[in-house]
């Protein structure tokens, strides 16, 4: 994990697409009421990284909480 936040040659680029239950739970948590409309007019499908297929092979499994914290995981073949 150490080589994923280490400075040095970049082999691979991947974005993780997260679930809206997850956004709604966090941006009900204090101190993220001006993010609520911003969540609320981009949607996986309208995003331009995610909308050709709406995130589904980039969409993550979350587990946890706003206030515990997530996990996401997210299975990748190479």
């Amino acid at each position: 994990m150490s080589n994923a936040t280490a400075a040095g040659q970049v082999l691979a680029v991947f974005q993780i697409a997260l679930t809206k239950a997850a956004f709604d739970d966090v941006y009900a948590t204090p101190n993220y009421e001006a993010s609520v409309s911003n969540m609320a007019s981009t949607t996986l499908q309208s995003d331009n990284v995610f909308g050709d297929d709406g995130g589904i092979y980039q969409l993550a499994t979350m587990t946890g909480s706003a206030s515990a914290g997530y996990t996401a995981g997210l299975n990748v073949t190479i």
